[in-house]
């Protein structure tokens, strides 16, 4: 069985846990319309993605 040699130093162990931490969720502005939404996804106000419409939006009533 493997086992280590010498004690894993705090300074190592940290470094290794540096990604582990939660991180805030990203948002982008969408040009066009100036709403928030998620990179990569669709914007579900104006059903816009890439620039090109993907969704059809109801009226308003």
């Amino acid at each position: 069985m493997a086992v280590p040699k010498r004690k894993t130093t705090p300074s190592k162990r940290n470094m290794r846990r540096a990604h582990d931490r939660a991180q805030a969720d990203a948002y982008v502005e969408n040009p066009d319309s100036g709403e928030w939404h998620r990179p990569h996804h669709i914007d579900l106000k104006s059903g816009i993605y890439k620039g090109r419409q993907v969704l059809k939006i109801k009226e308003r009533i």
